[in-house]
């Protein structure tokens, strides 16, 4: 399902036009990566959780050639997903 399909799946769910649907998204969207770049973590409980996590400079090793290589810290998005979800994907 890409976008589109999901803003027409949400305006026939919840009775909402397709441009409704599509600037909730869009809001939706915007909302989350805002926080989650502030640092602030979003829970929906059960469904999904959305954080930013600190990765620490290492050490990696090139495979090819068993260089070693420094990997700065960094930055990344985390997501998890939450136990309602797990359960009602696995039956």
């Amino acid at each position: 399902m890409n976008k589109s399909e999901l803003v027409d799946a949400i305006a026939a769910e919840t009775g909402a036009t397709k441009a409704a649907a599509s600037e909730f998204l869009s809001a939706f969207e915007n909302v989350v990566v805002s926080n989650v770049a502030k640092g602030e973590k979003i829970v929906l409980s059960g469904f999904l959780s959305f954080e930013r996590v600190e990765r620490k400079a290492r050490t990696a090793r090139n495979p090819q050639t068993g260089e070693a290589i420094k990997v700065p810290a960094a930055r990344a998005p985390k997501v998890s997903i939450g136990s309602t979800f797990k359960k009602h994907v696995k039956g």
